[in-house]
């Protein structure tokens, strides 16, 4: 059996080795156009920043450590140029020499990836303009910054490459902005979790440009001046343009294989294209979510890999099925970690889903242990059969551990009540007695039971301020002077009962604490008194950051950027 890969990075290169594995005997031959293989893509900004040192530490493998461990030709600098599925053959040139020529296969497998947006605005031919894609693309930009010294950068685009470019950028001392056309950094984020990633970015300098599109480029006083579409502008010494990536999937729609949403391959869960014995991986196919069943594009090394190797266990007679994908991921933001798995609220309100969410904040370990940090936690789960959809986290420390269990929860089908029943270990350094995986699970437990009634964020312009509710903080004074939700009274929970007095009888009661924790006591506390009451969920902790991070982003939309 003679099996050929286009593409020789994270699925193409896992197919292959698992291919020799299954099979000593296959003939096997990778072509990869770019003159690296099986490079670490997402460690390619903490190059540029220094972080890495020694460019060889990117690349896991090289052609001639491929071959000398497996025996499988990977030939770099060749791009495979045409399909013939009728012949069994792909075309390749030699980009070294210019030589052209045709490969015959057996078993055909895709994994060409997919490449940088390049929109088709003024000014994309300039030298200070940049995307980080490839090892080579990072050479260019390291190059540069090296020569040239620049002293300010814009990113162009706020997701990962964009988030890790602008930390790494100013690691080296630049200024650095970030230009967003939506209103939000990171958009696998709700917008009130995003809160916490624009307030860390911030707090380290970078600007942030949010609800602002693209219109061009325009070389201005040895720069490059970003123009957008209200006529607003922003000049530095490089721009990186990070705005998304499109499937490579030219060669398969040339060779007449069945597309997908957005141009990508399409396949089946064995990874098959419509074409007899050719399969394809990676960023360039349409996957199924594992939470909604929708079509879907989600980009990432986890799933390449997994897909690359079903694909080699297809390709050598078994049968390996693709269960979907379900965007886990986790991200260094200068000091903070931020994570997400499964869908988010709004995506979960657009699928039609019936949706309700607890949010939290619990310590990383055990509060008496030293140097415990807050995280922020949102789990969204169905509302009538409290299945888990998704999970948000940020924070400073163990956010990784927590985000990894519940898309293992997510996965394994359980429902959010059940996330209270986990045995997860536990000794003061890393976590509590009651994990915070656990403590949410409580939290949806006793929404299931009517132990408790939430009110969110959205509800607080509507509570009515005419003395029909009760609007009840239950924090310190000290807390409560130092801000608080306005119209709110303070009565602090450890006060409660020897002043219940104040409250009047009959009314809904609306309370708020720090994190929701002593609002939550406090609502219990009034229910034995028959008050019917509602716990803000997040606590004041999460409003003020909410709040403000709003505030900010609607100053900064109407003159152009942060102040």
């Amino acid at each position: 059996m003679k099996v050929v890969i286009v593409g020789g990075v994270a699925g193409g290169a896992t197919a292959a080795a698992r291919i020799r594995r299954l099979d000593e005997q296959a003939e096997v031959i990778v072509f990869e156009r770019s003159g690296y293989i099986s490079y670490a893509n997402c460690g390619l900004p903490y190059y540029i920043g220094g972080v890495i040192e020694d460019p060889e530490d990117l690349t896991l493998q090289t052609p001639e450590s491929f071959w000398k461990r497996f025996r499988i030709q990977m030939k770099v600098r060749h791009e495979v140029t045409a399909i013939h599925p009728d012949r069994k053959t792909v075309s390749v040139r030699n980009l070294e020499t210019g030589e052209d020529f045709e490969e015959a296969y057996d078993q055909l497998l895709l994994s060409p990836g997919a490449k940088p947006v390049w929109p088709e605005h003024p000014g994309m031919g300039s030298e200070r303009l940049f995307t980080l894609r490839t090892v080579e693309d990072t050479f260019r930009i390291k190059e540069f910054i090296n020569q040239n010294r620049p002293k300010s950068a814009v990113m162009v685009g706020g997701g990962f490459i964009g988030l890790e470019m602008a930390e790494n950028l100013r690691q080296l001392g630049m200024e650095v902005t970030i230009v967003q056309r939506s209103r939000q950094l990171m958009n696998p984020f709700d917008p009130d979790m995003a809160a916490f990633i624009h307030n860390e970015v911030r707090k380290h300098g970078v600007k942030l440009m949010l609800g602002h599109s693209l219109e061009g480029f325009r070389e201005k006083n040895s720069g490059l001046e970003v123009l957008l579409r209200d006529g607003v502008s922003v000049s530095a010494d490089m721009v990186i343009l990070a705005i998304g990536v499109t499937p490579e999937s030219m060669l398969a729609k040339e060779a007449g294989l069945a597309l997908g949403i957005k141009g990508s391959i399409l396949v089946n869960d064995r990874m098959q294209t419509s074409a007899p014995d050719i399969y394809a991986v990676g960023d360039a196919v349409q996957v199924k979510h594992f939470v909604t069943g929708a079509d879907s594009l989600i980009p990432l090394a986890g799933p390449a890999n997994k897909q690359g190797r079903i694909a080699a266990d297809n390709i050598c007679g078994g049968d390996s099925r693709y269960l979907g994908s379900q965007g886990s991921s986790v991200i260094k933001v200068f000091d903070m970690t931020a994570a997400t798995t499964g869908i988010n609220e709004g995506s979960a309100k657009k699928a039609g889903l019936h949706v309700d969410k607890v949010i939290l904040s619990p310590m990383s370990h055990a509060g008496y242990y030293p140097g415990g940090k807050m995280m922020t936690m949102k789990i969204i789960f169905e509302k009538e059969t409290y299945r888990l959809l998704g999970a948000q986290i940020i924070g400073y420390e163990g956010v990784d551990k927590r985000i990894d269990v519940l898309a293992t929860a997510i996965h394994a089908g359980l429902k959010g009540n059940q996330l209270k029943d986990l045995d997860l270990a536990y000794a003061p350094p890393y976590s509590s007695a009651k994990d915070p995986v656990n403590m949410a699970g409580f939290m949806i437990d006793n929404l299931a039971r009517g132990q408790l009634k939430q009110w969110h964020l959205a509800d607080e312009e509507k509570l009515p301020r005419d003395g029909s509710v009760i609007l009840l903080d239950t924090r310190t004074a000290a807390e409560y002077n130092r801000g608080h939700v306005a119209g709110f009274r303070n009565i602090p929970v450890d006060e409660l009962r020897e002043r219940i007095g104040e409250l009047e009888p009959g009314k809904p009661v609306y309370v708020i604490c720090q994190s929701g924790l002593r609002s939550y006591i406090a609502s219990r506390i009034l229910a034995g008194s028959e008050y019917e009451t509602y716990n803000f969920s997040g606590g004041f902790r999460f409003y003020d950051a909410v709040m403000n991070d709003r505030a900010l982003v609607e100053a900064a939309f109407s003159c152009g950027m942060d102040k």
